[in-house]
């Protein structure tokens, strides 16, 4: 499987401005720029797009892991931030909260763990990953 994605920028590093692309047409000209990056404009920037992914990836994986261990979860909620500092991305923080009928938190905190080292979102980032977990 391969996926895909452009960008498209004009202008210098401050000034200028660009689009993000994807293959899916979820993002089509999504405009990203300086100020969507370091400021609060409107549009996206690549630090919001991991954290998006890394989200994404950890719950499905983690839905997998309760799946195969015979717990069907009612619900999956899972937030990310991705912390940019000195231009290197040092940190991805996951929160999940759970609904999982008929589970311990022994079991839930062992297939969060092999989820949060598993995704291959996780396997790809070069920083440090910590996850919290709830049980609701």
């Amino acid at each position: 499987m391969k996926r895909k994605a452009s960008a498209f920028w004009q202008g210098s590093g401050k000034e200028g401005s660009g689009h993000l692309s994807t293959q899916s047409h979820v993002l089509q000209q999504t405009p990203y720029s300086y100020h969507t990056r370091f400021e609060d404009g409107v549009g996206t920037n690549p630090e919001e797009l991991i954290a998006a992914a890394h989200a994404g990836c950890f719950t499905m994986k983690l839905s997998f892991n309760l799946t195969g261990a015979g717990f069907v979860p009612d619900s999956l909620e899972t937030q990310c931030i991705v912390t940019l500092e000195n231009g290197a991305i040092t940190n991805s923080h996951l929160v999940v909260s759970a609904q999982v009928p008929n589970i311990d938190e022994e079991k839930f905190a062992e297939l969060v763990k092999d989820a949060e080292l598993n995704c291959p979102i996780s396997k790809s980032l070069n920083t440090s990953i910590t996850v919290e977990h709830h049980l609701v």
